[in-house]
């Protein structure tokens, strides 16, 4: 059910109420415009939480990638958590993964026709990425893990919601995961309510809906997460379905910030699974590699690892791995799906968006040319996507 992986420690509640006066007067100053905000020429699309991690910000931001990249020049702007450099970094095939960070290097493997670049100060990421000095034109910048950078005012702004970890049942940090008071919802265009079980039901879809209590100006959608083909991390073998592991002993190794959906969801689907969990963006040290090997040696036959896109990064980069674990180590990919029907709607609200505030005139071609072709057709016009202060 909702918010069932919600753990809150109470003794902690002081703290929090101290966090939350911090975080409030700092939203207060960029509210009445003591602090500023700047806003961009280039269409700007924000993706962010309002909790520490774990809500799918990185399937999300692919998602967008996939529908836009065809038709205009893409590019995503992240931090680099936990990157070994500094400043404006933009990356190319050859980046390692320790100057740029796990998630854009991710991003970047899979989607080398796209910039993607880092920078901690994403306004001056921004400035860098539409000066003419960075060559090719960029026609839309996504922002990952923006929500909190109040620095740049986006077009839209997309605030993700972990289905199970629903943020109007939290609390500020330290005694929950909050970054930020539930206000902060309020600066939402779009909220969507993530890694929705498939067999919600439509009682649920509504309690939901009522529950977040979001204002008309926002829209809300529920996406879930798909599973595609386990594909082999260090060798060369052909992509294999997941029904190739229901004999399998699983060893699930994540450093990620909520393991345990995908832990739920694999159990079913195989003879066990032995779990091996690090934190979010862990960087693997050699200890932890000994400790890999010796575990996954030790487990029964026939068996697997499985590990997940982000830490498959970091994993590529480690050293010591045994060649038992190399051959036997799959990363599982991920992909979002709309839920009710909601896909055609999210991508009409984007496109939208972009084709009305781009300088591309191969898409404000396309928007011309189908507004005419139905412009002889009374109400059948496409569905008109306005945005607050846009």
């Amino acid at each position: 059910m909702e918010g069932d992986f919600i753990k809150t420690n109470e003794w902690l509640l002081p703290l929090s109420w101290l966090y939350g006066i911090g975080v409030g007067l700092r939203n207060f100053l960029f509210d009445v415009g003591i602090l500023k905000t700047r806003a961009f020429n280039t269409p700007v699309i924000a993706v962010g939480n309002l909790t520490v991690g774990g809500t799918g910000k990185t399937p999300h931001v692919e998602y967008l990638v996939r529908l836009l990249h065809d038709k205009m020049h893409v590019a995503v702007l992240s931090r680099g958590y936990k990157r070994k450099s500094r400043g404006f970094r933009v990356a190319d095939e050859n980046t390692p993964m320790l100057l740029i960070g796990d998630e854009p290097y991710q991003m970047k493997q899979k989607f080398p026709d796209i910039t993607v670049a880092v920078d901690k100060k994403r306004t001056r990421g921004i400035d860098n990425l539409t000066s003419e000095a960075e060559g090719k034109p960029v026609d839309v910048i996504l922002l990952d893990d923006a929500f909190q950078h109040r620095q740049v005012k986006p077009g839209i702004n997309i605030l993700l919601v972990d289905y199970h970890r629903l943020i109007i049942y939290d609390k500020l940090l330290p005694a929950g995961r909050l970054r930020e008071p539930l206000k902060g919802k309020d600066r939402a265009d779009i909220v969507i309510i993530t890694k929705c079980p498939k067999e919600l039901k439509p009682m649920e879809f509504r309690v939901i809906t009522k529950a977040m209590n979001l204002y008309p100006y926002q829209k809300l959608f529920f996406s879930t997460l798909d599973y595609e083909p386990l594909q082999p991390v260090f060798n060369s073998g052909k992509p294999q379905s997941l029904d190739a592991i229901s004999n399998e002993n699983i060893l699930l190794l994540t450093g990620i910030a909520s393991p345990r959906q995908m832990n739920e969801d694999l159990a079913p689907l195989t003879k066990s699974i032995t779990p091996m969990t690090f934190a979010d963006h862990h960087n693997f040290k050699r200890k932890d590699i000994e400790r890999l090997n010796e575990v996954f040696d030790a487990m029964p036959s026939p068996k697997r690892i499985i590990t997940t896109e982000k830490d498959a990064a970091r994993l590529s980069q480690a050293e010591n791995i045994s060649d038992a674990v190399k051959q036997n180590l799959y990363v599982l990919p991920v992909r979002i799906t709309f839920m009710l029907d909601q896909e055609e709607l999210f991508n009409q609200n984007i496109i939208g968006y972009v084709r009305k505030n781009t300088r591309n005139s191969i898409l404000v071609k396309g928007k011309d040319d189908h507004q005419s072709q139905n412009s002889h057709r009374t109400g059948d016009r496409p569905r008109t996507i306005s945005f607050r202060n846009n």
